[in-house]
């Protein structure tokens, strides 16, 4: 039998339960079918348990230079990864909860089960409708007719054939949060995001970290610039970091992981590898085939409105290709549900949206940085160090710098990058700044309160023209 409804999201991940909740308050009826637990990769194996388990990394590096604010240790402070991981799971199951308890709040459907989109059949003239699975054998398949389709099913941790992951020796971010104790050395493999926060992890856990980039720098999503200070100070903080490396092969030798690399003929010893080369969208087994939607290995093809070529499904999240990010897939599954409720929704420029990195140091950035300036865009630049801060040196926490830049033309506030304390905190204001397509002077000249980190964006932002006062 099938059940009709006027909205279906297939994934219970960031994106499809936001998606959900707006729905929902719209005034739709809405199910939403998930095959795991509610919160998807973010809350169960991404940003909420990395951010834990970095919070605790950041408390041992505080005891570390206890002495440096006249408080002195007898004892040396010992990491005890077990509770590590219990603090972070009780985090996750908190927040897990309250995803629930949301759900029910607004009377949404769930549907704890797999699902697959069915092509046009005897429950529906056209593609849509949603076949789902369950793994209690003596449960009978679901058959699901919506008006209105969002899939929502995210994406998984991508890998190479020379680097097969069997998630104990050589592992994913996935396999990284199932590990019980911490190994002695550890070789991470991708010097993006994700691999930069966890050789900023582990390295303040006590593991012996190598961190390999094909590319000629860390994090090439940001400026050089701040691939440089970063460079600088994950090798001051003892972080094994080599770049324009590509790894060709990992092979499991007694108990170890032996890799070697291009062009180099000494082979390295660890005992455990990471892969953190990326993430590919999950758009296989969901039954696109049975449909005319577009994909590819990139993803599910979408317009500005997040319509697949069958203007009734929509795709948003992970599983497109679009920025991967949690705060993106919330936006563009309360943009999809816009649409489909008024037909109309704002597009999102996705230069604008804040990207960040939580090692440490912490990184983050919106708009452009030089490397990505449209051809023929003329900027000023304004730069202010966090070693000039107040508040910074108070913290204990003085390397980095923000940047800012003004297009010529127009005065416009278009890019801001942060490298130092509580970068992924700061960056709001001036992400607010350039939705609002505010100015640097703007901001400049707007009091900020004394002694803080915002500080130095606004001497960031006089220094565009000259002005700041503690530089």
């Amino acid at each position: 039998m099938a059940i009709e409804t006027e909205l279906l999201i297939l994934g219970g991940g960031t994106g499809g339960y936001v998606a959900a909740i707006r729905a929902a308050q719209k005034g739709m009826d809405v199910v939403l079918v998930e095959k795991d637990k509610l919160g998807g990769t973010c809350l169960h194996r991404g940003c909420i348990p990395s951010k834990a388990l970095l919070r605790s990394a950041e408390v041992i590096d505080t005891l570390k230079k206890a002495d440096e604010f006249g408080i002195e240790l007898n004892d040396t402070a010992t990491i005890n990864y077990t509770k590590i991981r219990e603090r972070k799971q009780a985090i996750v199951d908190q927040l897990h909860q309250g995803v629930q308890g949301l759900v029910k709040k607004n009377k949404i459907k769930l549907v704890q089960g797999k699902g697959a989109v069915l092509g046009p059949s005897i429950f529906s003239p056209v593609s849509g409708a949603v076949a789902v699975t369950f793994n209690d054998p003596d449960k009978e398949e679901e058959i699901y007719v919506p008006k209105k389709l969002i899939i929502a099913t995210g994406s998984a941790p991508s890998t190479l054939p020379h680097l097969p992951l069997d998630e104990e020796m050589i592992l994913s971010s996935n396999g990284m949060f199932e590990l019980e104790e911490l190994p002695e050395s550890m070789a991470i493999i991708g010097g993006g995001v994700i691999g930069v926060e966890w050789a900023s992890l582990l390295n303040s856990l006590g593991v012996k970290v190598t961190l390999f980039e094909a590319l000629d720098r860390l994090v090439v999503n940001e400026s050089k610039s701040i691939s440089k200070s970063l460079l600088k100070q994950f090798k001051q903080r003892g972080i094994d970091v080599k770049v324009s490396k590509l790894v060709e092969k990992a092979e499991i030798k007694d108990g170890k992981v032996a890799l070697s690399v291009k062009d180099e003929a000494e082979v390295l010893e660890v005992d455990k590898v990471m892969v953190a080369i990326g993430r590919k969208p999950i758009v296989e087994g969901i039954g696109l085939q049975n449909t005319s939607v577009k994909y590819d290995a990139k993803g599910i093809k979408v317009n500005e409105h997040y319509q697949t070529s069958e203007s009734h499904i929509y795709a948003i999240g992970d599983c497109i290709d679009t920025l991967q990010l949690a705060h993106v897939a919330m936006k563009e599954g309360e943009l999809a549900v816009d649409h489909i409720a008024a037909d109309t929704s704002e597009p999102i420029n996705y230069v604008n949206v804040p990207r960040c990195t939580y090692s440490s140091p912490e990184i983050a950035s919106v708009g452009y940085t030089k490397e990505t300036l449209p051809k023929g865009k003329k900027v000023k630049t304004g730069t202010f160090y966090f070693n000039s801060n107040g508040k910074a040196l108070i913290h204990g926490h003085s390397d980095g710098f923000v940047e800012v830049l003004k297009d010529e033309e127009t005065d416009d506030l278009i890019g801001v990058s942060i490298i130092g304390p509580h970068a992924t905190d700061l960056i709001s204001e001036v992400s607010t700044a350039i939705y609002m397509d505010a100015s640097p002077i703007e901001i400049g000249e707007a009091i900020h309160p004394h002694p803080t980190l915002s500080e130095a964006i606004q001497e960031a932002a006089l220094d565009v023209y000259k002005l700041a006062i503690h530089k």
